[in-house]
C-alpha cells in the first residue's frame, strides 16, 4: 500500500456540473501527481429489477457502451481530449453512481470529486444527490464541486439550460 500511487477519482455522468468537476479533478491530479481515474456509471434501463425479470445481455452491452460513449465525449467537452501529462484511467461501472464511486474511492489517502447541485430540486428528489451520498459514506476526503457560474446562471433558465446543453452536445445541429 505505501508504494500505491495517489489517486483522484472523478465521478463524471455528461452534465455540465460533471463536465466542471472533471476540469478541477485534472487540477487536483496535477497538483498531487495523482492518477486520474474517471468513472461513471450506468443502470440498465428499467433498473436493475426490470432487468432480472428479463435480462438481454446484449443490451446491458449496449448500455455498458453507450456509457463509455458518454466518459470520452465528456473529456472532449471539458478539456479537448485526455491531458497528455496525466496517468488517466476510465471506468464505466454498472450500478448506482454514489455506491460505485463510494466503492472505487477505498483508499485513505484518494480523493473523491463529484459536481453538485446541477440537477436541480426535482433530480434530487428523483435520483437522490451524489455528492451529499458520498460526503456522508467515503471513507476519503471528497470535494463536491460546486456548479459554475454559467451553470447557476443557467439555472433559473431552463429553456436557455436546454439550448445551451443541446449546442454544445451537438454543436452542428445549431440553428444559424
Amino acid at each position: 500500500m505505501a508504494n500505491d500511487p495517489q489517486r483522484v477519482i472523478v465521478g463524471v455522468s455528461g452534465s455540465l456540473g460533471s463536465l466542471h468537476a472533471l476540469r478541477r479533478a485534472v487540477a487536483e491530479a496535477r497538483l498531487r501527481d495523482a492518477e486520474l481515474w474517471a468513472v461513471i456509471t450506468w443502470v440498465p434501463k428499467g433498473g436493475e429489477l426490470a432487468n432480472r425479470r428479463a435480462p438481454c445481455p446484449p443490451l446491458l452491452q449496449l448500455w455498458r457502451d453507450e456509457a463509455a460513449r458518454i466518459l470520452c465525449r465528456a473529456w472532449d467537452d471539458a478539456l479537448g481530449g485526455l491531458p497528455a501529462d496525466l496517468h488517466v484511467r476510465m471506468f464505466a461501472l454498472r450500478g448506482t453512481a454514489g455506491q460505485r464511486l463510494v466503492a472505487v474511492a477505498d483508499r485513505d489517502s484518494d480523493l473523491l470529486v463529484v459536481g453538485s447541485g446541477s440537477s436541480g430540486v426535482l433530480g434530487r428528489l428523483v435520483n437522490g444527490s451524489v455528492s451529499r451520498y458520498c460526503v456522508k459514506r467515503a471513507g476519503c476526503a471528497v470535494l463536491s464541486v460546486p456548479p459554475s457560474l454559467a451553470e447557476r446562471q443557467l439555472a433559473h433558465h431552463p429553456l436557455a439550460r436546454r439550448r445551451l446543453i443541446r449546442e454544445l452536445t451537438h454543436p452542428h445541429a445549431a440553428q444559424p
